[in-house]
């Protein structure tokens, strides 16, 4: 291993003072407010805040100049070793062994130069829920040597650890992929190949139905609270009163030009995201690269993935659209769940095709067995007592226009008994999978030995009914992730557990 030194580029010092200017916008707004409310009988106190809205920009200025300059990185012992800071001196040692992945990120800083940001995601993850390291700013180059000095190390490991199962790597591998890893003295030849590239009507399509409208207008709403000492509300609601004046068709008019182009806004940014959305196998890997103003690199390695999930919500489904979400390993402590979308968005025939091609020894297409009929009232009298108990209040307080709030009950049974149909179970010899819908509609496959726990459940009138719940719980971050089934055949989820056990 060479012991060379080497630093961040000076892009990096920029990147460092933009990314810091985040947190100090508010701050500086709320000065610049300040400084304009003492008018000219302030006297020099009124340039306060306008020189300390100058000293904190100094600083952050000052701040990503010393990280860049006492940033630096080699690579010594099978580690990759960081070391950092001026008053303080922070060392990280990272092992080759231990990192799962390299994630490219090119921004509009990053572009002009030919540069990368590359974050460095381990096992474990970093203990804030960030990555393990982050270089700010290197070249493709040093990016790509980083990725060949990892290589080298891990050949010389004699045996890569698992860190989910505590088993050999090439055991977990085979637990959930079928292409074997090569040996020491296999040829270690990378062969890229193309597994989906988004076309676009399909990139319209899912920036059309993604909700991005809702983050608009909840950061919208964040923005707000954040002046609302200094927002004329008693101003804003006359001028509401003087709109109305004009008529509720004017008003609507208005409504809807602010949806249509908080929807349009929305759009473009989920377009931009997503452009040019390529998924890749490169030997052991699946690659995932998208963005067109801001390009990011996301890799999985096939052994860490714990579960596949694919994804359809109703309008989506309405059309044989379906999402592709990957269950991985990892994650710190304060993460609840380690997901990616392999693919935000493609057809469901598609989809079945991709996956049969990375698995093809599962079946991606399964004959479900379903929860009885009897059943159906476990779905849907809980959310029948809360509409009753809510209705009755409602009614009483607010007789009768709070009766209207009944009206809820069939659309709430239909939506239950919609969402009753949708449950089933498949068993096969090494895989399990599941299929239930709250709004959108998930089929889940576990990999037998991925899967962490199974507990049956069985309430006193689900033991009445003969019927029973099941909980399977995969890695998937640091708490784990759980599909469940409820009300089903008791028969059937008694096959699961003894399925599970060893040696049964």
């Amino acid at each position: 291993m060479s012991e060379t030194r080497y630093k961040l580029h000076p892009v990096a010092a920029v990147i460092t003072f933009v990314k810091g200017l985040k947190d100090l916008i508010f701050p500086l707004v709320i000065f610049l407010i300040l400084g304009n409310t003492g008018g000219e009988d302030g006297g020099l106190f009124r340039f306060i805040p306008y020189v300390l809205g100058g000293l904190a920009l100094l600083l952050y200025l000052i701040s990503g100049i010393i990280k860049w300059w006492k940033y630096e990185y080699w690579f010594e012992d099978g580690e990759l070793r960081i070391e950092y800071g001026l008053i303080v001196k922070k060392k990280r040692y990272i092992p080759f062994e231990r990192i799962q992945s390299l994630d490219y990120t090119e921004s509009i800083f990053h572009r002009p130069f030919k540069l990368v940001k590359v974050k460095v995601e381990t096992a474990g993850g970093g203990v804030s829920g960030e990555a393990e390291a982050e270089l700010t700013a290197i070249t493709l180059a040093a990016a790509d040597q980083i990725k060949q000095e990892m290589i080298a190390a891990k050949k010389k490991g004699v045996k890569v650890v698992d860190e989910v199962e505590g088993d050999s790597l090439e055991e977990g591998v085979d637990a959930i992929q079928p292409i074997e890893l090569e040996s020491e003295t296999e040829s270690q030849t990378s062969t890229t190949r193309l597994l989906h590239k988004m076309k676009s009507k399909d990139l319209l399509l899912l920036a059309a139905t993604s909700g991005g409208i809702g983050i608009i207008f909840s950061g919208a709403a964040v923005v707000l609270s954040q002046f609302s000492e200094f927002i004329p509300y008693e101003a804003i609601y006359n001028e509401a009163l003087e709109l109305f004046r004009f008529g509720a068709m004017f008003v609507a008019l208005l409504v809807f030009a602010v949806v249509l182009i908080s929807f349009l806004v929305s759009v473009v940014l989920t377009y931009l995201q997503n452009y040019g959305y390529t998924v890749t196998l490169d030997d052991k890997e699946l690659i995932i690269q998208r963005g067109l103003l801001e390009k990011k690199r996301t890799t999985i390695p096939m052994h860490r993935i714990q579960g596949i999930q694919l994804v359809e919500n109703p309008f989506r489904q309405l059309f044989g659209y379906a999402t592709i979400v990957l269950d991985s390993a990892g994650g710190s402590v304060l993460e609840k769940s380690e997901t990616v979308k392999l693919v935000p968005l493609m057809k469901r025939t598609e989809a079945v095709t991709l996956l049969t091609d990375l698995f093809p020894e599962w079946d991606w297409d399964p004959e479900f067995t379903r929860a009885p009929k009897r059943t159906r009232k476990f779905y849907y009298r809980i959310n029948l007592l809360l509409i009753a108990i809510i209705g009755a209040v409602l009614s009483y307080f607010f007789y009768p226009y709070g009766l209207l709030f009944f009206l809820l009950i069939p659309v709430s049974v239909a939506f239950d008994i919609w969402n009753h149909k949708a449950s089933g179970i498949a068993i096969r010899d090494t895989y399990l999978a599941m299929q239930y819908r709250f709004f959108s509609r998930k089929t889940v496959w576990l990999a037998k030995k991925r899967i962490q726990a199974v507990t049956l459940s069985q309430s006193y009138f689900e033991k009445r009914a003969d019927a029973a719940s099941i909980h399977a719980t995969i890695k998937s971050g640091a708490l784990g992730s759980q599909h469940s089934l409820k009300a089903m055949e008791r028969d059937d989820m008694q096959r699961i557990m003894n399925w599970y056990l060893p040696n049964v």
